[in-house]
């Protein structure tokens, strides 16, 4: 298991000891885990984004902390969220983060996030020219999410 997955899996694990909240202090995370701090910083803003139901707030200095928590919301709530948070634009990987977060969640079945991740892939692009592929591809995502309400 690399690294990452690691401190991914030990924030996981003390969000879900702790009721959806954990306060990390870096330093001593990355003691703990064997890794540089920097990894911790990787982490954080890679896998526990406002796109995958985080909030992250941290405070510098000699008490300094990374507060994490998981934001609890219903379906309708959730998937808003995640359009809201999609933007003008979007690239295959974020769109790619966003139905997994919501197939995590259980918001959708694996067929639906199969189908959404079909549409949202680089293949039905290949013929659009690249300075429209992400536009196109966040109001497809956006469009297929919002049918999710219906």
């Amino acid at each position: 298991m690399r690294i990452s997955d690691l401190v991914a899996q030990y924030i996981i694990d003390m969000l879900e000891e702790n009721n959806g909240g954990a306060e990390i202090r870096r330093n001593e995370l990355a003691e703990t885990i064997g890794c540089v701090p920097s990894q911790i910083n990787y982490v954080i803003t890679s896998r526990f984004t406002p796109e995958q139901g985080y909030i992250v707030e941290s405070r510098r200095g000699g008490g300094g902390y990374i507060k994490i928590t998981r934001v609890q919301m219903d379906k309708r709530s959730a998937v808003m969220h995640l359009i809201n948070s999609i933007g003008e634009s979007i690239d295959t990987r974020s769109a790619t983060g966003i139905i997994k977060e919501l197939l995590t969640r259980n918001l959708i079945t694996l067929p639906t996030a199969k189908l959404l991740t079909s549409a949202i892939s680089d293949r039905p692009y290949q013929s659009i020219p690249t300075e429209y592929r992400y536009t196109i591809r966040a109001a497809v995502l956006k469009n297929m999410l919002l049918t999710l309400e219906e």
